[in-house]
């Protein structure tokens, strides 16, 4: 666990890849440019001292994100969220049987949620149901924006997605992680939109739609949405870096969050090797909302507790420290609450 001023946190790091964007796995001019605007946030939002060269950046492995996670990263548990984009990578972006074989080396620290794209059909969902046995599937990661095939997205609400999140709640997948935010060249800005995930948080209330990004730039939508649905969530990857290339706009993203959602649904994550956990962690740990910005509160190291780690230790079942065991999860417990009502209801 991190340790600062007498403060323990316990740190899940709620989003992390091991990647492969080398030229020898793209298959198009797609692939080069989705890894060059990766490379172009990192170098753009990271800390001098830790930018990458691209070589390193493009591919490196599962030793390095051992080391910069677990040994260098102050992180006690993280969860991959794959990337497919078979579009354009002849192997996928994500390397997703690398950080699987990861997972099952070393399950105390690490989780695996696996992707699917709902436009391969019934195909599609008999892989899930293969995916979901083989991989003890918890959560999924979403792409709306991927391409496949001509269709450039496709939204949540439509009649196949519905019938794979249907799907998951028989599998027992009950987290859903959602990319809604910054546009990733080549991918299209609207397909990266929150608006669908109200629907479905509202007709799915067994599922957990945790909506990486908190949707930027639309964070004042995905505030809307997550305020009035119970089961919505906020995942930190993307907004985190802001802490140091814009700490008055990271403080004003956190005071929204704070005040629309609250602490109990907000799960830190890396985005890594976007970025390492390391310098995030200690830059939050000691970040405090200006003085001037006086519409919203200080925020509490009890509060950075939970958006570190616990919060998300709770949706995936994660066995924590004693000395955390009374934590609160009140966001977590509605989310349960509401699903047996909704199961009372249909009796």
């Amino acid at each position: 666990m991190y340790e600062k001023d007498g403060e323990k946190y316990f740190i899940v790091d709620g989003h992390v890849h091991i990647w492969d964007g080398r030229k020898s796995n793209q298959r198009n001019i797609h692939g080069q440019q989705f890894i060059d605007c990766f490379y172009d946030y990192h170098q753009n939002l990271s800390p001098e001292e830790y930018v990458w060269d691209f070589d390193s950046y493009a591919y490196y492995g599962s030793e390095r994100f051992m080391k910069d996670v677990f040994v260098d990263g102050h992180v006690d548990h993280a969860i991959f969220q794959a990337t497919l984009l078979s579009e354009f990578y002849h192997n996928g972006f994500g390397q997703t049987e690398e950080a699987f074989g990861l997972t099952q080396e070393h399950p105390d620290k690490l989780t695996y949620n696996h992707a699917y794209d709902p436009r391969h059909g019934e195909k599609g969902l008999e892989q899930l149901r293969r995916d979901a046995e083989r991989m003890n599937l918890k959560g999924v990661k979403l792409y709306t924006a991927e391409w496949f095939g001509s269709s450039r997205g496709y939204k949540l609400d439509e009649t196949w997605s519905r019938r794979y999140l249907e799907e998951c709640i028989k599998l027992g997948i009950t987290n859903i992680h959602v990319h809604k935010g910054p546009t990733i060249r080549p991918l299209d800005r609207d397909s990266f939109d929150v608006a669908d995930v109200d629907k479905v948080a509202t007709d799915y209330l067994e599922l957990r739609f945790i909506v990486e990004h908190v949707g930027l730039p639309r964070l004042e939508d995905f505030c809307w949405i997550a305020t009035q649905e119970s089961n919505v969530y906020g995942g930190l990857a993307v907004a985190m870096p802001f802490i140091h290339s814009r700490p008055r706009y990271f403080a004003q993203i956190m005071g929204e969050l704070l005040y629309w959602i609250g602490e109990d649904k907000i799960l830190f994550g890396s985005d890594y090797a976007l970025w390492t956990p390391k310098w995030l962690i200690e830059k939050f740990v000691d970040f405090q909302i200006p003085e001037d910005m006086t519409e919203y509160p200080p925020i509490t190291a009890e509060q950075k507790k939970k958006i570190l780690g616990l919060n998300a230790a709770a949706l995936y079942d994660l066995e924590i420290p004693a000395e955390f065991a009374t934590r609160e999860t009140a966001g977590h417990d509605r989310v349960e609450v509401a699903a047996g009502a909704r199961e009372a209801a249909s009796l």
